[in-house]
């Protein structure tokens, strides 16, 4: 199927859940308009500058503030793991596989059970 037919046949699926959900719409019963936002923006980094804190820089702050890292509950090592590798494999943040210890190491190491 060539891209064309591809994204008209994904319309018409579209079109058909919408209708088959909602039944007809009027014509001005959809109207998308663009949008902004800003987001709120930090200089601030996570303290250190051993292979954990670059890691957790490099790969954490794509979506996190350090700030809100730093307000989590204190957690074992255990459970930072299981953290982090659900940004990894749930929320498909781009960690490798050899960074996800480093940074749950750090993360105990700051923000570990004590």
């Amino acid at each position: 199927m060539t891209q064309n037919k591809t994204a008209a046949a994904l319309r018409a699926l579209g079109a058909a859940l919408i209708l088959g959900t909602f039944g007809a719409l009027p014509a001005h019963a959809l109207t998308l308009k663009t949008q902004s936002i800003t987001l709120p923006s930090s200089t601030r980094v996570f303290p250190g500058d051993g292979p954990g804190a670059k890691a957790a820089n490099t790969y954490c702050l794509m979506c996190h503030s350090a700030g809100m890292v730093m307000n989590q509950p204190d957690l074992p090592k255990a459970a930072w793991l299981v953290e982090v590798n659900k940004m990894k494999n749930v929320f498909k943040a781009p960690i490798p596989d050899d960074q996800v210890p480093v940074i749950a190491d750090y993360l105990e190491s700051i923000k570990g059970k004590k």
